[in-house]
Order: structure tokens, then C-alpha cells, then sequence
């Protein structure tokens, strides 16, 4: 490997200089910074980021601990992350817990997280990195899996219930609101949902913001036009059945995820309805095949890429000491209105 040594031989130039002009600093000459930056390309010099480290004490590195990189909402938070980690000169060192692989849940236990998290977490400090990431499986308090650090941890894609603890999430409850309010808007007054998992906080918060367009819409809540799932396809058709095989069947249904939507598209299909004349159906997560179902599916888009981008904006002021003003940040959905409402 090219040495500053080498790059200031064949530059005429002393060791000093060559690392001014490749630090961007100190005052060298206009002629000879263009002739140092070609002999750096030329001979392919590329820094020791180890010693630079040791030298400035800070790895530029950021550890993310991932719950299960095969879940959805995943690939696009780290990708998020990754970008604005390059944009600011850091990479990350990425840990995945494969949770729903190796359980088979899709709501793994606490304590099995917790140790399963537990060598990695102790990996990412032996790597001296300056701050943590922490993406869940799901919306969820998780609180107690990473133990107490010298370093800053933020949450995305769940939270803990410590005030001071730092998280990035979407606001659930607006977005099922809005969701459900643009049925309403739409004429669709008679609205049945098919929930996700009961112990799901995204469960508890789209059903609170479900009750409270119809309440705030002067709509009556009817009991028998709410049915549990368990976020499948196959949840989705068997309550999607039973909501249109009924005398008295609802116009729209709302689904809490794509999948169980997909499986209502697939009831309505079966029975001859057509969507959205005859039932008006809308999804949520906004995954890609949600575009492709026929008829296009209305949805819920999740920020999840700016979710990651802001968990690192607020893990590095908090590594450079800057003031964060908002230790619980819940972003706004975006509705993606297609054929099905």
C-alpha cells in the first residue's frame, strides 16, 4: 500500500505537506496540491483509517443492530442509514440477529432478543464503535435488550419506555386515521378493518386512529365489522370472507398490512365484486407488490429510509455533542391512493 512517505518522495515534498493536502488543511500551494492529489490517485493512496482513528479517537464508525434483515421494513431503514453514514465520511458495522429465522415468531420473546443481542453488542464495542442503531422486528417497547452503554443507542422500528432513551418511529395512529378519513372522504361510510396481531402496539395505535375518524366523522362504530388477523395473506382472505359473505356487508375494508389486503382483493374477486364499486379496500406498509395487485392497491407508505437517515442524524449530534431537541421522533406516513378506493 502507497505510503505518505512515497507520495512525498516522488512529490519533492515533505511528509507534512502530503498529509495537509489529503487532510485539507494547512496552506500549499495551488501547483503543488493538484500534483500531490495525482500522485495519491495514481499510485492508489488510500488512508489507514485505524490509525487515524487511534489518533483522533473516533473509529467513524456506527454499529446497527438489525432484529432480522429478511423483514420488510428492514432493508430500506439500513439503506437509509448507509447513505447519510457516507455522506458524513462514517461506515457502519451491521449486526443481524435473524430473530424470525431462528424463532419462527414474528414477535420474538424479550429475553431471547436480549440474548441474542448480547454478543453482538459486546462485538460492536470491542470495535470501538461511537454510537449504536437498534432496529426492531416491530413497533414494541424494548426496553432492557441492550444493556447500559458509555455510548449513544437510538431505536427505530420500536422504542423504549425510558424518557431519555432515543427513538425514530412512524406515527401509526395518524396514519390509520388518515387512511380511514379518506374513505370517508370517498362516500365509504360503512367501513369494516382487519386488524394485525392483538398484542401488536401498531394493532392498538391503527385501531385507536380507525375508531377515531369514525368517531370524529359521526360514523358508528359497528362491532361486527372488526375481525382479528394475524398480518398474512391468509388471515386477510379468511376474515375478508367473512366480512363480504354477510347480508349486511361493509363498502370499504380497511386491512392493517398489504398482505391481509391482498387476501380481501382475492375474497372480492372470488365473489364477483368489484373493487372499489362495490367494496373499496385499503391496505397498509405500501410493500411493492401492493402496486402490481389487481386492482392497484390504495395504501399507507412508511418513511422508513428517512427513518434511518434520522436515527444516525440524531446518533451523531448526540456523539459531536450537539443539543437534540426531540428525544422521540414519529414521522408522518404518506396515503399512495390507487384503484382499490
Amino acid at each position: 500500500m502507497t505510503s505518505l512517505k512515497k507520495i512525498a518522495e516522488q512529490a519533492n515534498v515533505s511528509v507534512a505537506t502530503v498529509s495537509n493536502v489529503l487532510n485539507k488543511r494547512g496552506r500549499v500551494g495551488e501547483e503543488t496540491r493538484k500534483k500531490i492529489l495525482r500522485l495519491a490517485e495514481e499510485l492508489n493512496y488510500a488512508p489507514n483509517r485505524v490509525a487515524k482513528s487511534l489518533k483522533m479517537n473516533k473509529s467513524q464508525t456506527i454499529g446497527v443492530i438489525v432484529e432480522d434483515l429478511s423483514v420488510f421494513n428492514a432493508p430500506e431503514i439500513i439503506d437509509g442509514i448507509n447513505a447519510y453514514a457516507e455522506e458524513q465520511g462514517y461506515s457502519i458495522l451491521l449486526m443481524n440477529l435473524r430473530m424470525k429465522k431462528k424463532t419462527g415468531q414474528q414477535y420474538p420473546d424479550a429475553e431471547v432478543c436480549k440474548k441474542e443481542a448480547l454478543p453482538m453488542f459486546k462485538v460492536l464495542l470491542a470495535s470501538q464503535v461511537e454510537g449504536i442503531i437498534y432496529v426492531g422486528i416491530h413497533l414494541r417497547d424494548v426496553q432492557g435488550i441492550l444493556p447500559e452503554s458509555n455510548i449513544p443507542i437510538v431505536y427505530t422500528y420500536c422504542d423504549t419506555s425510558h424518557a431519555e432513551d432515543m427513538s425514530v418511529n412512524y406515527h401509526d395512529w395518524q396514519a390509520a386515521y388518515d387512511a380511514v378519513t379518506h374513505l370517508i372522504t370517498n362516500a365509504y361510510q360503512d367501513i369494516g378493518v382487519i386488524t394485525g396481531l392483538k398484542n401488536s402496539e401498531s394493532t392498538t395505535q391503527r385501531l385507536k386512529g380507525f375508531k377515531q375518524a369514525l368517531q370524529d366523522n359521526q360514523l358508528v362504530e359497528q362491532e361486527q365489522w372488526i375481525k382479528n388477523g394475524d398480518w398474512s395473506f391468509v388471515s386477510g382472505y379468511e376474515q375478508g370472507k367473512s366480512l363480504l359473505e354477510k347480508n349486511e356487508k361493509p363498502q370499504a375494508v380497511f386491512a392493517m398490512n398489504d398482505a391481509m389486503a391482498a387476501g380481501v382483493l382475492k375474497v372480492a374477486a372470488e365473489m364477483g365484486l368489484q373493487v372499489p364499486q362495490d367494496v373499496a379496500i385499503i391496505g397498509f406498509d405500501n410493500i411493492e407488490a401492493a402496486e402490481y395487485l389487481t386492482p392497484r392497491l390504495t395504501t399507507v407508505s412508511l418513511p422508513l429510509n428517512e427513518m434511518g437517515r434520522q436515527s444516525i442524524g440524531m446518533l451523531l449530534k448526540q456523539i459531536n455533542g450537539a443539543p437534540i431537541q426531540q428525544k422521540k421522533v414519529r414521522l408522518q406516513c404518506q396515503l399512495i391512493c390507487r384503484e382499490s378506493s
